[in-house]
C-alpha cells in the first residue's frame, strides 16, 4: 500500500525503453482516454434520462441548454472513438514486437479481454441517444447475434429484453455502459499494467535489454506529459469542430436505408454480404478469436526477438501478405457484388454450401497457393508464419470494415463516395 503506484511507474526504467517507436505511448494514451471517458460520462449522467420517452430529449437539452453540454458530449464521443482506435493499434504493436509470449502470454489474454470491453463500452453507449442512427445500428448488430446456432435467438432476446429494442434494452445498455463496464475496465487496466511490470517492462530486443537504467522522473514522466498534452489537444480540436452524430428521435416504424451497424462492427456486417450467416456471424469470428487466444501458447522455435516484425524475412512476408490480403479481399467483394453470387450461381445446392462452404474453401485455396508459391520459399520460422496469418486476418478485417463504412450505399449496394 505504501507504493500503490509502483506497478504503474517503477523507480527506474531502461533508457532503451524510452525510445518513442518502442510503444508510441499507446498504452498510456489509452489509459488517459479511459479517464477522460469516465469524467465526461459522469458529467453527462447529471442530465441524461435512460428511458425511450426522455433519452433523446435529454440529449437535445444537453446540446442546446447546458453550458458546454455539446462540447462535453463531443469529447465523450470522440474519446470513445479514439480509445477504440488506439487500443487496436496497441494490440497490433504488442503482437508485432512479440510481446505476447513467455511471461507475457497471460497478459495478452487480458489485453484481448480489455479490447473486447472497450468495444462493448462503445457499443452499449451507441444506443443511449435513442435517435434513428443509434436505434437501427443496434438493431442490425443484435440481429447478427440471432445467427448463432441453437442459442442465437434466445441470446438476442435476453440481451435486448424482447423481440425489439425497448425500455428494458435502453436501461440494460445504460447500466452496462455507465457502471459495470467502466468498473471492469479500471480493474483490468490496473492489473494489465501490473502484469507488464512483472514481466520486466516493455519488450526490448535481446541485444538491448541491458541498457542503462534511468529514473522514471523526469525521463519517462516528461515524455508521458508531452504525449498527453498532444492527445488532449487533438481530442479537444475534434470536439470543437465535429459534433457527435444525432439524427431524429428513434422511430421503430421507419427504418434507415442503408441500415448499418456501428463502424467497429461494419466488417462483420460486410461478411454477411458474402457468406452464409452461420459462417459470417459465427464460424469465421469464432475461428479468428480462437487463433488470437491460441497464438501465445504455440511452441515456437526460438525466443521472441523483441524486434518489429521479428526479422527481415518477417518484414518481407508481412508486406507481401498485407498486399495479398488486400487484393484477395477487394477482389472477393467486387466479384460478389458485380459478377455473381455463389448462392445464385449454384441454386440447386443449399445456401449453407453454395454461400458458405464453397466461398470459404476457395479462400483457403488462395491462401494455400500463396503459402506454397511465396511464403514457403522464404523458409519462415513458426513465429514468422503465425505473423503472416495474423497480417492476413487484420488486413482482410480492415478492408471489410472500410468497405462497409464508406462503400455501401442505398440497399447496401456498392457505391463510391465521389459518385454519391
Amino acid at each position: 500500500m505504501q507504493n500503490i503506484f509502483l506497478h504503474l511507474h517503477p523507480g527506474k526504467v531502461s533508457e532503451k525503453s524510452l525510445t518513442f517507436h518502442r510503444t508510441f505511448g499507446l498504452g498510456g494514451m489509452a489509459a488517459l482516454l479511459i479517464a477522460v471517458q469516465i469524467i465526461t460520462g459522469i458529467l453527462l449522467r447529471f442530465y441524461y434520462v435512460a428511458s425511450p420517452a426522455e433519452a433523446y430529449n435529454s440529449v437535445v437539452f444537453m446540446k442546446t441548454q447546458v453550458v458546454f453540454g455539446q462540447f462535453i458530449r463531443n469529447i465523450h464521443y470522440w474519446s470513445g472513438v479514439f480509445l477504440l482506435f488506439i487500443a487496436f493499434c496497441h494490440f497490433l504493436r504488442v503482437f508485432f514486437t512479440g510481446a505476447y509470449r513467455d511471461l507475457r502470454k497471460l497478459n495478452w489474454l487480458f489485453g484481448l479481454l480489455l479490447l473486447a470491453i472497450i468495444v462493448f463500452s462503445n457499443f452499449t453507449g451507441y444506443l443511449l441517444p435513442w435517435d434513428q442512427l443509434a436505434y437501427w445500428a443496434i438493431t442490425v448488430s443484435t440481429n447478427i447475434i440471432g445467427y448463432f446456432p441453437f442459442i442465437g435467438n434466445g441470446l438476442r432476446m435476453t440481451i435486448i429484453g424482447g423481440k425489439e429494442l425497448n425500455a428494458d434494452t435502453l436501461q440494460t445498455f445504460f447500466t452496462f455502459h455507465s457502471a459495470l463496464l467502466p468498473f471492469l475496465l479500471l480493474v483490468l487496466v490496473l492489473y494489465h499494467f501490473w502484469r507488464v511490470r512483472k514481466a520486466g517492462g516493455i519488450m526490448l530486443p535481446s541485444d538491448e535489454e541491458k541498457g542503462e537504467a534511468v529514473p522514471v522522473n523526469p525521463n519517462l514522466v516528461y515524455r508521458e506529459f508531452i504525449v498527453a498534452l498532444v492527445l488532449l489537444a487533438i481530442l479537444f480540436l475534434f470536439a470543437a469542430f465535429f459534433n457527435a452524430p444525432l439524427l431524429g428521435k428513434a422511430n421503430p416504424a421507419y427504418s434507415m436505408n442503408p441500415t448499418k451497424a456501428p463502424w467497429y462492427f461494419a466488417g462483420v456486417q460486410e461478411l454477411l454480404m458474402h457468406f452464409h450467416p452461420f459462417f459470417a456471424a459465427f464460424i469465421i469470428p469464432l475461428s479468428v478469436l480462437t487463433f488470437l487466444v491460441w497464438i501465445p501458447f504455440i511452441t515456437y522455435d526460438e525466443p521472441p526477438s523483441g524486434h518489429w516484425f521479428i526479422s527481415e524475412k518477417g518484414k518481407r512476408s508481412a508486406k507481401a501478405t498485407a498486399m495479398f490480403g488486400a487484393v484477395v479481399t477487394i477482389a472477393g467483394i467486387l466479384f460478389n457484388a458485380w459478377v455473381m453470387n455463389f448462392e445464385i450461381m449454384i441454386p440447386l445446392l443449399p445456401a449453407f454450401i453454395s454461400n458458405g462452404i464453397i466461398p470459404l474453401f476457395i479462400l483457403l485455396l488462395f491462401m494455400a497457393a500463396f503459402y506454397r508459391f511465396y511464403l514457403k520459399r522464404l523458409k519462415l520460422s513458426k513465429a514468422e508464419l503465425v505473423q503472416a496469418v495474423f497480417v492476413f486476418i487484420i488486413i482482410a478485417f480492415i478492408v471489410l470494415t472500410l468497405t462497409g463504412i464508406f462503400f455501401r450505399g442505398k440497399d447496401m449496394a456498392i457505391v463510391f463516395p465521389w459518385n454519391v
